[in-house]
Order: structure tokens, then sequence, then C-alpha cells
């Protein structure tokens, strides 16, 4: 490799905006080229559907880095202009505006396309989907005006926005086609945990009911339901997930498989090609099998890696899955990702909404939830990455410190 490999990312989101600071930060001296459909610089994502929506003109916007680092770092920028078409033997990218930009090493962080529902009434003004700032902006204007707020969706985008607009004022109702909601992500206790605390918030919940139309004119008035039901909303927000965004992929003939396929170390089936973020389906070595994950620390831990990849600095990538959520007063983090959820190891009150949850395998943490404990879960993270053996006993004794315990933990190993 030479110092003056042109490495193109296409995909200006926040692994976008991870990997231009990793290459720089790694010693890259060559040139950079960062392509971005949204007009904005990479900026944070978390704020979208919790500080700007609870804060009258949506304030809280934060870019991850201002125009003067991208200037001062000589990045060549392509914002407002989709990357469309991809030619690997040329080794060429094609642009909405019909030019073409050449490249040495290519990064897609193109994320997620939103999913939407595909039933009479979906083309009604009023219904809205959020994934970018200017989703967020709109959604945060129909707030302002108070009234009914249908949210279809009880995963962690669609409660988010739900705390957020009875944080406003609005009246909500919620919409889940699953019996549970986060029903994907959390064990049963804890989800119904959730549920309590919307309730107990003014939130209205449809377990276990999906949405068949929107009613309206010509903007929207509510939702029909599968159980007959039709519940009012002045504003609708789908919140259903994201399917990872492929089609440039696609278009230079990589392999796709529930996303973009690359190994632990960010590599494509094209050399030359690398992915990071939540477009891609990636083998962790911690874990033994691939995974493909929606989280911020994904999007920022996996764009170093490629970064360091792209350099040729081979390292794997192997973090511990973590994410968070923010509903009303209570902050849920959650590390690991196993394939299904058995009998947990509680310490503290999951009642009080004060606790953590440890799932243990073979006597190792393989997976951990905190309710209001932040601190914790450091410990906790860390407690999945060691290869020490835990007592169960130890682990609910809410008296016994974590960091003690991980340490006595270590020194069996």
């Amino acid at each position: 490799m030479t110092t003056n490999e042109h490495f193109v990312i296409v995909g200006a989101g926040h692994a976008g905006g991870a990997a231009v600071q990793s290459l720089r930060g790694f010693g890259h001296e060559g040139p950079i080229t960062l392509i971005g459909e949204e007009p904005s610089l990479p900026y944070e994502r978390p704020p979208l559907s919790k500080e700007l929506l609870q804060t009258p003109g949506g304030e809280g916007f934060r870019l991850m880095r201002d125009q003067d680092y991208y200037d001062e770092m000589d990045v060549n920028l392509h914002l407002n202009n989709a990357a469309t078409t991809i030619d690997a033997d040329a080794r060429t990218i094609t642009l909405a505006d019909g030019a073409t930009v050449s490249y040495d090493k290519l990064l897609l962080t193109t994320g997620g396309q939103v999913r939407t529902l595909d039933v009479p009434g979906s083309d009604l003004a009023g219904i809205h989907v959020l994934r970018t700032i200017e989703d967020s902006r709109a959604i945060e204007a129909a707030l302002a005006t108070g009234g009914k707020v249908a949210v279809v969706g009880g995963g962690f985008i669609g409660l988010e926005v739900a705390a957020s607009a009875r944080a406003r004022g609005s009246e909500v109702t919620v919409i889940e086609a699953m019996p549970q909601l986060m029903g994907r992500s959390l064990p049963d206790d804890i989800s119904a945990m959730f549920l309590d605390l919307h309730r107990a918030n003014g939130v209205e919940v449809k377990l276990g009911d999906g949405v068949t139309s929107f009613v309206g004119t010509d903007k929207v008035s509510g939702v029909e339901t599968a159980a007959g039901e039709t519940i009012d909303g002045d504003a609708v927000v789908v919140g259903i997930g994201i399917s990872p965004e492929t089609s440039l992929a696609e278009s230079a003939g990589l392999e796709i498989d529930n996303g973009i396929v690359v190994d632990e170390f960010a590599r494509t089936s094209d050399p030359n090609i690398f992915a990071a973020g939540d477009n891609t389906n990636h083998f962790n070595p911690r874990l033994g099998r691939r995974i493909r994950l929606e989280a911020w620390l994904n999007a920022q831990d996996q764009a170093l890696a490629a970064a360091r990849s792209m350099r040729g600095d081979l390292k794997p990538y192997d973090k511990v899955p973590w994410m968070w959520t923010d509903q009303f007063d209570v902050n849920l983090q959650m590390a690991g990702m196993p394939t299904e959820w058995g009998e947990l190891v509680y310490r503290g009150d999951l009642g009080d909404r004060d606790c953590c949850a440890f799932q243990l395998k073979d006597g190792k943490v393989e997976a951990a939830l905190t309710i209001n404990r932040p601190r914790d879960m450091r410990v906790a993270r860390r407690m999945i990455s060691s290869d020490a053996v835990f007592s169960e006993a130890e682990l609910a004794d809410d008296d016994l410190s974590l960091r003690k315990i991980l340490k006595a933990a270590k020194s069996q190993e």
C-alpha cells in the first residue's frame, strides 16, 4: 500500500464520519472522499428520537465534526449527491449528478432504509418515519401542535418516539404486532416492565395487533387495525425497523445475505471494497457467528476496524455488542447478543427500575442488562469480554462490588 491511495467512503452517516476521523488518525496521507445522500455533514443520530423531539425547535442537533475539520483534513465532500452504481472492475462510482469518482479502496457505510407499510392510505400526509435529521424535525413540528399521535411499532425507536411525544404533551397510542414490546431484543420480564412504564406515563399500548390501513382524505387522521379498531392520530410515526442498504453493493457484485457480507476485518467479497455499520452482516469472533447489528457503537467501532483494514493493518473487530435506550426516566443498556434469553440472575429490584441482570452460560457472562445503572454496565461489559467464571450467588448479592467480583474471578482464570 502507498500513502497516496485514494480512499472513498460512501455514506455520510455516523460510520462514514467515524471512518474519516479514523483514517486520518491512523496516519493516512492520501486523498479521502466522502459521499453522502443527505445535505448535512455526519451528525450524531441518537438524539433524533430523544432530545430533538423533546425540545421546541429541535435544539440539540450535533455534527460529529464541523466544516473546518473536513477542510483541515483535506477531505473531498460530495454531499446531497447519492452514489448510484459501482463498477468494481474499473473501480469507479457513479453519482446521481452523473459525475464519476475513482477509488483505490472503497468503504460502504450506507446504513439502512426504513421499513414502511404498504397498506391503503400510506401516501397520506402526516405519516412519518425516523431516520434523518429532516425526519426528526418534521416529527418535532407535528408534536409542537399537540394532539394525538399514533406510533406503529413497539421497538426501541417507536417507544423512544412515544416517550418523547408524551413529554411534549401529546396523547399517544402505540400499536405493536408482536405480543410484547421490544420482543426481538428483550427477555419477557424486562419487556413487561417497559409496558408498565409506558402505561404508567399515559401511553395507550395495543399489543398483538397490526395496521391494515391509514385513515384520512389528504392528511392522515388515524389508523385502522387488524382487530377492527380505528385509532385517531393527528400524526402517525411508523417505526418498524430498517432494512440494510445493499443496492450499491449489489451493483458491484458483492455477496449479500441479510446485509453486505463481511469478515471480522470488514472486508467484503471484493478485496478493494470494505463495509461497516448497519448495512453489514459481519462475523464476530467473540460470538463465533454472524450478526447484523443496528447500534451506535457498532457503527463507530466497525468503521474504525474498516479504516485499519483499508490501510493493511488487520485487527479483528470482535467487540461485545452494546446498545441502549432512554424512555421516560429509564435508561436501559444491554451488552451481548444471545440467540435466546434464558433464566437471568438479578441484582437490585426490577420493580423499582434499579437493577442488573446477567445471563450465564457455563458460568461465564454471556449477556447483561442494566436498568438505571450505567456504571454497572461498564463492569458487565468487561465481564463478558473476560473468560472468567462467575458465581450466581455473588452476582445476585447487591452488597458486593461488581468490580471486586470481576477482579476475583479473573484471578482464578
